[in-house]
């Protein structure tokens, strides 16, 4: 059984579904979520890149020298911009969503979920490996 919700805005009635406002509020919510994640992906990226300054600073107190900043940098700059794409995906995973749902039906995500799995996974083995060279480079 369905319910449905009579809203008075006018003289007129206006009848809205109410689980298709619940599908909407759940796309809002999910997308939310994209930008979030996107958010902390760039976030962690600009760590990643200070990562550089502070492994130059401890090279310093040990009385080494360290002129090149690694690949801390080029992996943090990777990682803001694996954030921004994310947030421009999200977007459209977004778009698309509310137009299938505007339109009465749904198809799930695919691809783009099986992308960012892939991503993170090569990524967050790029940077173990990283960090693996790094710490034998000091001892």
């Amino acid at each position: 059984m369905q319910a449905v919700i009579v809203v008075s805005l006018t003289e007129d009635a206006v009848i809205e579904d109410s689980s298709r406002a619940r599908d909407h509020l759940a796309n809002e919510r999910t997308f939310l979520a994209w930008v979030r994640t996107s958010v902390a992906i760039v976030v962690f990226g600009f760590a990643i890149g200070r990562f550089a300054i502070a492994m130059r600073q401890l090279a310093t107190f040990q009385g080494h020298v360290w002129k090149t900043t690694g690949l801390s940098v080029w992996m943090g700059m990777s990682s803001i911009l694996a954030g921004v794409v994310m947030v421009v995906a999200g977007l459209m995973r977004y778009r698309k969503t509310r137009a299938q749902l505007d339109q009465g039906k749904f198809e799930p995500a695919g691809f783009i979920v099986d992308l960012v799995t892939i991503l993170t996974v090569l990524f967050g083995l790029a940077l173990a490996g990283y960090l693996i060279y790094v710490e034998r480079s000091f001892s």
